[in-house]
């Protein structure tokens, strides 16, 4: 019956796993485990030699053109405030002086999506291969 017990059972004690000895040792093994990790980091390092940062800027590269789109519709050629027709002719001639040239497109904060594109076809057209388009900075206009 359920409930009731046998004289069998009273007589034997049922085994038990006792938790806390077991606890205590999986805390050694974490322990162990940690110390030993935090030596190894210790043995396996190898001194460097980290270069010294020059804070100089680099001098601008001659062969690349920086071509800056403005919220009004017009362009800068290097700073030089120009018309978005004369982008055409400009990279013409950049493309027969340097060998390779390079482009840089920028914008600033209210640029016309339309005029950058248009001066993005533009250096397709003329056949450079190397264009960057700055992104996530902006700069004021002109500079």
């Amino acid at each position: 019956m359920a409930g009731s017990s046998s004289k069998a059972d009273d007589g034997k004690k049922k085994a038990r796993i006792e938790i806390i000895p077991l606890i205590d040792v999986i805390f050694f093994l974490l322990a162990t485990f940690v110390l030993f990790t935090l030596s190894l980091n210790r043995i396996a390092s190898v001194p460097v030699n980290l270069p010294i940062p020059n804070n100089n800027p680099a001098p601008p590269d001659p062969d690349m053109v920086t071509l800056q789109i403005s919220d009004q519709g017009t362009c800068y050629w290097n700073k030089e405030l120009i018309q978005v027709s004369e982008i055409a002719p400009r990279l013409a001639n950049l493309k027969t002086r340097v060998a390779q040239p390079r482009v840089l497109i920028a914008g600033d904060d209210r640029a016309k999506f339309g005029t950058t594109v248009y001066a993005l076809d533009e250096v397709r057209k003329a056949g450079i291969q190397q264009v960057s388009v700055e992104t996530g900075r902006t700069r004021p206009t002109g500079r």
